[in-house]
């Protein structure tokens, strides 16, 4: 995790970052400058999960061919609410509340 907060603190922008998406790969965040981003925590096990993933897909049907982007990090984090894999998490999200915006590795935290 130091490494992490290294390159936190040396950051100016969320376009400086590299994240893991869902199946591993790696995704230069500058790839979405000039876009209007919404970086979202989600966990499939929240009691605010369903009214959460269907706004969030209705927003994203909304606004994605006007330069808007969603990127979604699932994190178990909050009381242990998001305990799948990636795989299930992406399965879940896009079966039933048809995600199509990106869903990124599932982050624990960062612990300082």
């Amino acid at each position: 995790f130091s490494s992490m907060a290294a390159a936190a603190s040396s950051a100016s922008s969320v376009h400086d970052f590299t994240v893991k998406d869902a199946s591993g790969k790696d995704v230069d965040l500058s790839t979405y400058k000039g876009k209007v981003l919404l970086i979202v925590n989600v966990a499939s096990q929240c009691g605010l999960t369903n009214s959460n993933y269907t706004e969030l897909a209705q927003l994203y049907e909304k606004y994605k061919d006007q330069g808007f982007e969603i990127l979604a990090f699932p994190c178990n984090q909050f009381g242990g609410q998001e305990p799948g894999t990636n795989e299930e998490i992406v399965q879940f999200a896009c079966t039933r509340f048809k995600a199509e915006y990106p869903i990124f590795d599932k982050t624990f935290g960062l612990q300082l």
